[in-house]
C-alpha cells in the first residue's frame, strides 16, 4: 500500500463531508480550511486531521494570512495536494498552488471555472455555441451590442456561484440604466443575450483529462427562477442516450477539453433555447454540484461524485490507478423549498420510491428513485403541488442567495 498523503481542502461552505471522509478512509491525512462563521456546523470531525478557521467569508479572506498560513503549516507537513470544495474556493486554491508550487489548477485556468467572462470567451474560441455576449469595459462595445443584437439581455455577475445578482433588462436606455448604477463594479459583470428554454446539467468526473463519468439532468425549474422569484426547485436525470443526452455529453466533453480540467469533478449548465432548438454553453464549475444534486446522481447511477472525486485525488496523489464503480441506470429527481417550518413534517411522502430527505432547517426537500423516468416525473409534479400548498416559505421568509 501506498504511503499517506497530506491533502489540504478549502470551503467557504459547510460541504464536503463524504470527500473528507473517503479521503481519510484512503489512509491519507486531511487538513481543512473554513471560515470561522461556520466552526459549529457539524464537520466529519473523526476525519480531519485539522481544522483551521479564517476570517470572513467567500471572497472576504486576507489572502496573504492564508498563504503564510499554509505555508507554517507545509514546515511540518508536506502537503500534496490542495481542493476546493466549493465555487469560491477555486480561486484561493489556485493562488496557493501557484505560490507554494504545488500541482493542479493554476490561476489561468481556474479563472474558466469560476469567471463567467473568461468561460464565455474560451468557450466562443473553441467553437463552442454560447449566447450572444458583451464585457462592460468599453462603452463602444456595449453599444454595439445592444444595436445588433436583440433583448431581453440579462446582466450576469462575473464570478458569482449562482444565479443571485442576475439582472434581466428590455431595452437599451434599460441597459445602460442599471451599468450606471453599477458604476465602477461595471468591470464585474458582462452582457449577453436571454436566450428562453430548458435548463440542463451536467455531473461529471475525470481523470487524466479523460471523462470517466457524466450524466445529464434537467431542471425543472431553473436556478434564476428560484432565486428571482422564489418557488420549489427540481431537477431530473434525462432519458438515457436521447438526443439531448448524447448532445450534451459531446459539448461538455468539448467544453472539458478546451478549459483544460484534468481530473476530479465538474457541474456544468447548458441551454436548450426554445426558438431554434439548439444547446448553448452557459458556465462550469470544477466541483460537485450544489441543492443536494449530488445525491440526485447517486440515486440513478449509483455513483457518489464525492467519494469517487477524494478517491480520484487519492489515486493521483499517489500515483496509482482509479477504476470507476459500475455506473447504475435508474432515474432520479430532487424537490427542495425553503420552508416555513424549522423542521417541516415530511412523513405523509411516504411513496417507495423517496430515497433521501434533506436534512436542513427550514427546508424541505426529497429525492425519488424509480426504473422508470415517468414514474419519477409524476411524483415531482404531485410533491410540487402539496409543497406550494402545505410547506414553501412565504415571501417574507429569511432570503437565501443559493442552494448548496
Amino acid at each position: 500500500m501506498s504511503s499517506p498523503k497530506t491533502f489540504l481542502c478549502i470551503s467557504n461552505y459547510f460541504k464536503g463531508n463524504a470527500f473528507l471522509t473517503a479521503l481519510k478512509k484512503q489512509g491519507n491525512r486531511v487538513f481543512l480550511v473554513t471560515t470561522e462563521q461556520l466552526r459549529d456546523k457539524p464537520w466529519a470531525f473523526e476525519y480531519i486531521d485539522e481544522i483551521f478557521y479564517m476570517p470572513g467569508q467567500d471572497l472576504d479572506w486576507d489572502m496573504d494570512l492564508l498563504l503564510k498560513g499554509v505555508g507554517g503549516l507545509m514546515k511540518d507537513h508536506k502537503i500534496e495536494a490542495i481542493i476546493a470544495l466549493d465555487d469560491y474556493d477555486v480561486e484561493k486554491a489556485a493562488f496557493l498552488r501557484e505560490n507554494l508550487r504545488i500541482p493542479g489548477m493554476g490561476q489561468t485556468t481556474g479563472r474558466y471555472f469560476r469567471d463567467k467572462l473568461a468561460m464565455r470567451m474560451r468557450a466562443k474560441d473553441a467553437g463552442i455555441r454560447v449566447p450572444a455576449f458583451s464585457p462592460l469595459f468599453n462603452n463602444e462595445e456595449i453599444n454595439q451590442f445592444a444595436d445588433t443584437v436583440s433583448p431581453p439581455w440579462v446582466l450576469k455577475p462575473r464570478s458569482e456561484a449562482s444565479a443571485h445578482g442576475i439582472i434581466k433588462v428590455h431595452s437599451k436606455e434599460d441597459l445602460w440604466k442599471h451599468i450606471h448604477e453599477l458604476g465602477e463594479n461595471r468591470v464585474y459583470y458582462l452582457v449577453e443575450q436571454f436566450k428562453p428554454g430548458d435548463v440542463f446539467h451536467a455531473d461529471g468526473l475525470q481523470i487524466d483529462g479523460k471523462i470517466l463519468f457524466v450524466t445529464v439532468s434537467r431542471y425543472l425549474a431553473t436556478p434564476m427562477e428560484i432565486s428571482q422569484g422564489g418557488g420549489i426547485f427540481r431537477s431530473a436525470n434525462i432519458k438515457y442516450g436521447s438526443e439531448d443526452d448524447k448532445a450534451i455529453k459531446k459539448m461538455n466533453e468539448q467544453i472539458m477539453k478546451a478549459f483544460g480540467l484534468k481530473h476530479g469533478a465538474s457541474h456544468t449548465e447548458f441551454i436548450k433555447n426554445r426558438e431554434d432548438g439548439k444547446i448553448y454553453f452557459l458556465e462550469t464549475a470544477s466541483r460537485v454540484g450544489g441543492a443536494h444534486l449530488a445525491e440526485m446522481v447517486e440515486a440513478a447511477t449509483d455513483i457518489n461524485l464525492w467519494q469517487e472525486w477524494a478517491k480520484i485525488e487519492d489515486a493521483i496523489a499517489k500515483n496509482e490507478k482509479y477504476k470507476l464503480p459500475k455506473v447504475g441506470k435508474n432515474y432520479a429527481g430532487i424537490i427542495l423549498t425553503l420552508s416555513k417550518y424549522q423542521h417541516p413534517d415530511l412523513s405523509t411522502f411516504d411513496d417507495p420510491e423517496v430515497c433521501f430527505r434533506v436534512p436542513l432547517d427550514y427546508h424541505a426537500g426529497l429525492i425519488v428513485r424509480s426504473a422508470k423516468q415517468e414514474r419519477v416525473m409524476e411524483l415531482l409534479d404531485n410533491y410540487s403541488e402539496r409543497f406550494a400548498t402545505d410547506l414553501s416559505a412565504s415571501a417574507d421568509a429569511p432570503e437565501v442567495k443559493k442552494f448548496h
